[in-house]
């Protein structure tokens, strides 16, 4: 018996697990493979049935073996490259995909395409990815955030150095090349403007570049950023 394989098995299903009974629904296993790639990676464990936990195996396991991964090289793009490996378990073969959080995101379904077939996870289900999501998704594989990004339309002097001096104030006094180093403004053609970030936190305008902005903050268990615990509303900006 593999005892890593046998706790797993009485997880209950989330983010990064999910159990199916066999293949015969394929075109749902490809999202969730695609949902865990897009997401925080994760775990499909084929033979065993979701509800009671039965473990029911899979027959003829290496043509299901080379099945699957003919499946997930035909199906998703870009490539998909995930650990397929065939454990015995009670007597029995169980199939388990394991899919790493890709730096290649978003990957999507070929038969759907790049904008209706992406999919990210979401508890213990798979979801349609938004195009703005899409675009988050893009920014994370390239290791930019959506509040790094420029504001190519407007100048440094958007940005209101004195409520920013005051705001550090408590830890450091502010000079202005301080503004760069906290990505509060960056450089774009040659010239200074501000980022999405500073404008939110410190633009002279910003309710009119952002009138629906609002912070939400998170906690995470770990280091992985799978399982969030506390996740408060805080109020909008324009109420602040």
């Amino acid at each position: 018996m593999n005892p890593q394989i046998t706790q797993i098995i009485t997880m209950p299903e989330g983010k990064t697990l999910e159990f199916k009974r066999n293949l015969s629904s394929p075109m749902n296993m490809l999202k969730t493979l695609v949902a865990f790639a897009n997401s925080a990676g994760g775990r499909l464990i084929i033979g065993v049935e979701d509800g009671t936990r039965e473990i029911l195996g899979i027959e003829n396991p290496f043509d299901e073996e080379e099945r699957i991964c003919n499946l997930i090289a035909d199906s998703v793009e870009p490539r998909l490259v995930p650990n397929v490996e065939l454990i015995a378990l009670q007597d029995k073969s169980l199939l388990v995909v394991e899919v790493y959080p890709s730096g290649s995101r978003p990957h999507w379904l070929k038969r759907e395409g790049p904008l209706e077939g992406v999919y990210v996870r979401l508890g213990s289900t798979n979801r349609k990815a938004d195009s703005d999501l899409i675009q988050e998704l893009r920014r994370n594989a390239m290791g930019v955030t959506f509040d790094e990004q420029s504001l190519p339309d407007r100048t440094a002097d958007d940005i209101d150095f004195k409520v920013a001096a005051v705001s550090f104030g408590p830890q450091r006094k502010l000079v202005k090349k301080d503004l760069e180093s906290l990505r509060i403004v960056t450089t774009h053609q040659g010239r200074w403007v501000p980022t999405v970030g500073g404008m939110l936190l410190f633009g002279k305008d910003r309710e009119m570049i952002f009138p629906d902005a609002w912070i939400q903050c998170g906690r995470f268990i770990g280091t992985d950023k799978a399982d969030i615990f506390d996740c408060p509303n805080r109020k909008s900006l324009k109420s602040e």
